[in-house]
């Protein structure tokens, strides 16, 4: 039965399943309930499942492993290109089996449930964190009607707020003043969240190794170390450094034809929060080594490079180098040594273009 595949479209409610018992032929296509989806794949020998890697698709994949099958996780992107018709749920198993059939498409890994939970905790922190900023800023607005003008920094707005609404000598309109209390509140309550998924992360942080070792690394700290292992989970499936680089989209685009060979901005394809994240850390990174009396090698090089060519251009080629030396680090199990090369001979240059 290892040469039948299972297609499944997943939903909420209905999931669409196609049997293919020979490549490029469907043998039969059923419409089965939440609940009958496992009753039906527990009957079933073990077999080859392909879903999308969309929402849930790691619980089932999780579920159907359990009962023997080889799950297969295919990126939804990669499975649209497959889709020769309209979108149906019919069309949607076809291409899946179409794109199984192509060996360049990589399946995408099963998460864990400990690795779920982290990508969940930065969700609500991510979550949390732009609600906040946008009461902010709409609590600036408001008063700049006023003639009230906040000064930078979040942390000054709810202080300067309460002095505004306590001080007689300004006059804000009472129904105002009443709501403004309630809007601080509710900053503050974010706040507190934020900090409480914070210290969750700390936590679950001091669990994993790997965590320790990749906060070791300048640049990469609480945020990034847990958002990494709970996005890549083995770090070995990489070959290379330039590979890993690749995946989080922070190796030029590439333009060719023929003899001509154009390399332009970076890719900014894979998960924009990891690349967020070390692109703010290299930042951080670049920012402390021109304060820094005796930089490291890996600082002056960032350094040069600013000054030749231009802040935001370092700080991308660092962070571009940042994931080539969290490739190391990771697979080799070893702590981040200042001034030490942990990179090996295929990611040790980073091109800049």
């Amino acid at each position: 039965m290892k040469n039948t595949v299972f297609a499944i479209d997943l939903a909420k409610s209905v999931f669409q399943l196609a049997v293919s018992h020979h490549p490029g032929r469907i043998s039969q296509e059923r419409r089965l309930t939440r609940s009958q989806l496992l009753r039906f794949m527990g009957k079933q020998s073990p077999s080859i499942v392909l879903m999308e890697a969309c929402g849930s698709a790691h619980h089932w994949g999780r579920e159907f492993r359990r009962l023997g099958h080889d799950v297969r996780l295919l990126p939804a992107h990669d499975v649209a290109c497959y889709r020769r018709a309209s979108k149906t749920d019919a069309t949607d198993t076809q291409s899946l089996l179409e794109a199984a059939r192509n060996e360049a498409i990589r399946p995408v890994p099963i998460k864990s449930i400990e690795q779920q939970a982290l990508t969940a905790l930065h969700r609500l922190r991510s979550r949390w964190l732009a609600t906040r900023t946008a009461r902010i800023n709409t609590l600036r607005g408001i008063l700049r009607e006023f003639g009230l003008v906040i000064p930078l920094g979040a942390r000054r707005v709810t202080p300067q707020i309460r002095i505004w609404i306590d001080d007689p000598e300004i006059s804000l309109p009472t129904p105002l003043c009443n709501l403004l209390r309630e809007a601080c509140e509710e900053v503050g309550e974010l706040d507190r969240r934020i900090r409480l998924v914070e210290s969750q992360l700390e936590a679950l942080g001091k669990e994993i190794d790997v965590v320790a070792r990749l906060r070791t690394i300048p640049g990469v700290g609480l945020l990034s170390a847990t958002a990494l292992v709970a996005l890549v989970g083995n770090i070995a499936r990489f070959p290379s450094g330039r590979h890993f680089a690749s995946f989080l989209g922070l190796t030029p685009r590439e333009h060719s034809s023929g003899a001509i060979r154009h390399l332009g901005r970076i890719s900014k394809r894979g998960d924009v929060y990891i690349r967020m994240l070390l692109i703010h850390g290299a930042r951080a990174v670049l920012l402390h080594a021109k304060r820094r009396e005796n930089p490291d090698p890996l600082r002056q090089w960032v350094l040069h490079l600013a000054k030749t060519r231009g802040h935001n251009i370092a700080t991308v080629a660092l962070a571009n180098r940042l994931a080539r030396i969290i490739w190391a680090v990771w697979l080799r199990d070893q702590d981040y040594r200042e001034g030490h090369s942990t990179s090996c001979h295929r990611c040790q240059e980073v091109p800049v273009r």
